[in-house]
């Protein structure tokens, strides 16, 4: 690896081989990426990553018009270049093998042994580099009476027990398990799988060899739970769902108002002490039933109902406002629009827009900012999101092929 600079990124010299698809994967890679590693993603000619297909909403091109190419990718896979590569056919695997040689990560999200007829598994390339961290991500993981199945993220959120803390109580209207709005097991396995991936680098330096590293969404799902997860281990009580309030905190939920809802987030004695001086009800912290955390979640039945009858004589903004100095946890529950919208939210620059010259009509193309906030080294934002096989001539000429070379290779349907 080359030594990193500053407007290179931290990860600068990493080449990392990405074979992975749809979610998790791709956002582990990203991650990389954006934090300055060479990330070369191959996709099926003609077709390419599922997502690139997985609309609407599509992105649209300088008149405002729909494409054919889904805005979902978009989500994952920026500063990556696109090489399409068909690893069924002999060519493309040894195109792939040349590929693993150079790199220092590769990952890759397929079934259980399903490289290895190609010979691309683990095994296969770390004979070839043996500096090589390979990153497996599976629903189900590479061991277990379950590793061959095939794992999604709704799958997973039902199977791991989120659905079952997720949504309202049985008993009341609209009761039942929830997903959770985002492929939230997807996303987390990719954060894990980058973290895994920087550690075997990290060990990588003292031992001079990569590793395999499994990563499984049911494991993360259950790792996520958290709190819910401890609390059954600990007292083999089961948590059931309640909606916006928390099973250890109150109050800790969402509040009508004049003009519709807001949050209070409530984590300490002082700060509930606070709310009741603002509001107008002093007394409230002073009594039994509600001075402590743990007395307010036993007596949340009473409390909430009450405080729900003061929080309906001011408007969102008017709560907001009268808190806000006072280090009481209150806000609006915004739809997306409105989160971007949001004063901080632009101030912290937490929209971008990418250019991208790929000759199909889209101009740039919108995203996240990445989170990571590094002062000496921050994330670099290179590349918009590619175009599919953007990049193939160009990948194809570092491993040292001539025009004729690539040629022939598309006429073949290899490329």
């Amino acid at each position: 690896m080359a030594e990193a600079s500053p407007a290179a990124g931290a990860l600068a010299g990493v080449k990392v081989l990405d074979l992975s698809r749809v979610l998790a994967g791709p956002w582990c890679t990203q991650i990389l990426a954006d934090l300055g590693a060479d990330v070369v993603k191959v996709e099926l000619p003609g077709a390419g990553d599922d997502t690139r297909h997985w609309g609407p909403p599509f992105l649209q091109d300088a008149q405002g018009q729909d494409t054919d190419q889904a805005s979902y990718f978009a989500a994952c896979n920026r500063n990556k270049r696109s090489v399409t590569i068909d690893m069924s056919k002999p060519q493309g695997q040894a195109l792939i093998r040349q590929l693993a040689e150079q790199a220092d990560v590769l990952v890759e999200n397929f079934k259980v042994g399903g490289l290895a007829k190609y010979g691309l598994d683990y095994a296969s390339l770390s004979a070839l580099n043996p500096r090589l961290v390979y990153c497996s991500v599976t629903g189900f993981g590479q061991t277990g009476p379950y590793a061959e199945r095939a794992g999604y993220d709704l799958l997973i959120q039902a199977s791991s027990g989120m659905m079952s803390i997720t949504g309202r109580a049985d008993g009341e209207p609209g009761g039942g398990g929830v997903r959770v709005g985002v492929a939230l097991t997807d996303l987390f396995t990719g954060v894990y799988a980058s973290t895994a991936v920087l550690a075997a680098l990290r060990a990588r330096e003292q031992t001079g060899r990569g590793q395999h590293v499994d990563m499984a969404l049911l494991d993360v799902g259950m790792a996520i739970l958290a709190n819910q997860a401890a609390g059954y281990l600990n007292t083999g009580k089961v948590p059931q769902r309640q909606g916006n309030s928390h099973p250890s905190l109150a109050p800790y939920q969402d509040f009508p108002t004049a003009d519709g809802a807001m949050l209070l987030a409530i984590g300490n004695d002082g700060q509930f002490a606070r709310w009741c001086e603002a509001a107008g009800r002093p007394e409230w912290s002073r009594d039994a039933r509600f001075a402590t955390n743990t007395a307010r979640v036993h007596h949340r039945t009473t409390l909430i109902p009450a405080m729900e009858e003061l929080t309906r004589q001011r408007s969102t903004a008017q709560w907001v406002a009268l808190l806000e100095d006072k280090a009481v946890p209150c806000g609006p529950i915004n739809d997306i629009g409105q989160a971007f919208a949001d004063p901080h939210v632009v101030a912290r620059g937490l929209r971008l827009d990418l250019p991208r010259d790929a000759g199909d009509g889209i101009a740039a193309v919108a995203g996240v900012a990445s989170p990571l906030r590094l002062s000496e080294h921050p994330p670099v934002l290179r590349n918009a999101p590619p175009a599919l096989g953007q990049h193939t001539d160009e990948v194809l000429r570092e491993l040292g092929l001539q025009d004729g070379d690539i040629a022939a290779l598309r006429a073949s349907g290899t490329v």
